[in-house]
C-alpha cells in the first residue's frame, strides 16, 4: 500500500546507474556544457562590443545565445552531479523552480526563433522598409514579446504542478524536473494538468513553428519569382541557412516531444529527446552562427586578435619590470 504522506522532496534517477556509462557521460556532457557556455558567451560579448553587429539580426541572435546559456544552466549542472554522485535529491519548490525555467525558457526560444524568421522575411521581401518595419524599437518590443509569452506559459504550469499532492515513492525517471514525469507521480487528479500540456503547451510549439514556416514559404516564392540569377538567389539562402538549422535543431525533438498524447509516450525516449534539445542545441548553436557566417568569423578574428596583442603587451610590461 502506497504512503499518503505528503512528499517535500524528489530523487532524480538521471540517465544511467551503469558506472562506466556515467564517466563516459560526465565527461561527453560537461565538454558539450563548457562548448555551450564558451561558445554563447562569445556571441553576446561579440554582439555588444562590435559595432557592426549592431543590427536587428544580431540583437536577436544575442538574446538567444544568453537565452542558450541560462537554458543549459537550469538542467546540466544538476544532471552532471547526478553522473558523479549518483541519484540526486531536490525539493519540491527547487522542482517547481527547475520545471518553471526549463519551461520558460524552452517557450521563450520557440516564440525567438519565429522573431527571427521574420526579420529574415523583412529583411528579403521587404529590403526598402526593412530599417522602418525593424526598428530598434520594434526589435525591443519582439524580444520582451518573446521572454514574456515564455514566462507567462511556464508561470501556468509552474502554478498548476504547485497545486498537485504528491505522495508514494518519489523517483523521477528523468534527468530534471520536467512536467510529465512529474504528473505520473501525483496522486491528486492531473486531468486539466495533461490538457494543459496538450494544448497550450503543443499552441506554444506550434504556433512559432507556423509562423516560421509560412516566412519562408514567403521568402522561398518571392526568391523565385523576383530573383533571376543563381547567385541573386544564393545569396539570400546563404543568409538564412544558420537560422534553418538552428529551427531544425530545436523543433525536431520538442515537437517529437511535447506535440503527441502525452499520456502514452515513453519516459526513456522522453528522456533522450530533452537531452537534444536542452543540452546539445545550445552547444551547437554558437558553432553553426560562427561557421556560416562571415560577419560572425571576422568579429571573432578581431576580438581574438585584440585579446592576443593586449596580453602581449601585458607580457612586454612585465618582462621590463624584471629587467
Amino acid at each position: 500500500m502506497l504512503n499518503q504522506t505528503e512528499l517535500s522532496e524528489f530523487i532524480l534517477l538521471g540517465l544511467t546507474d551503469i558506472q562506466g556509462l556515467q564517466h563516459f557521460f560526465f565527461t561527453f556532457f560537461l565538454l558539450l556544457y563548457l562548448t555551450s557556455l564558451l561558445g554563447n558567451g562569445a556571441i553576446v560579448t561579440m554582439v555588444i562590443a562590435e559595432p557592426r553587429l549592431h543590427t536587428p539580426m544580431y540583437f536577436f541572435l544575442g538574446n538567444l545565445s544568453c537565452l542558450d546559456i541560462i537554458y543549459s544552466t537550469v538542467t546540466v549542472p544538476k544532471m552532471l552531479t547526478g553522473l558523479l554522485f549518483g541519484h540526486q535529491p531536490i525539493t519540491f519548490g527547487g522542482c517547481l523552480a527547475q520545471l518553471h525555467f526549463f519551461h520558460f525558457l524552452g517557450s521563450t526560444e520557440a516564440v525567438l526563433l519565429a522573431t527571427m524568421a521574420y526579420d529574415r522575411y523583412v529583411a528579403i521581401c521587404n529590403p526598402l522598409r526593412y530599417t522602418l518595419v525593424i526598428s530598434p524599437r520594434t526589435c525591443l518590443l519582439l524580444a520582451t514579446a518573446s521572454w514574456s509569452i515564455g514566462f507567462v506559459h511556464a508561470t501556468i504550469h509552474s502554478v498548476m504542478t504547485s497545486q498537485l499532492t504528491f505522495c508514494g515513492h518519489n523517483h523521477i525517471h528523468h534527468f530534471f524536473c520536467d512536467i510529465k514525469p512529474l504528473l505520473k507521480l501525483a496522486c491528486s487528479s492531473t486531468s486539466l494538468n495533461m490538457t494543459l500540456l496538450n494544448v497550450i503547451t503543443t499552441s506554444v510549439a506550434l504556433g512559432p513553428f507556423a509562423l516560421i514556416v509560412f516566412s519562408y514559404l514567403y521568402i522561398i516564392c518571392f526568391i523565385f519569382h523576383k530573383v533571376g540569377s543563381q547567385e541573386g538567389r544564393w545569396k539570400p539562402f546563404s543568409t538564412c541557412a544558420s537560422h534553418l538549422t538552428v529551427v531544425a535543431l530545436f523543433y525536431i525533438p520538442v515537437l517529437f516531444n511535447y506535440t503527441p498524447p502525452s499520456s502514452g509516450s515513453s519516459l526513456q525516449r522522453d528522456v533522450q529527446v530533452s537531452l537534444l534539445y536542452s543540452v546539445v542545441t545550445p552547444a551547437l548553436n554558437p558553432l553553426i552562427y560562427t561557421l556560416r557566417n562571415q560577419e560572425m568569423r571576422s568579429a571573432l578574428k578581431k576580438m581574438l586578435g585584440k585579446k592576443a596583442l593586449s596580453w602581449r603587451n601585458v607580457t612586454k610590461t612585465s618582462t621590463r619590470l624584471r629587467m
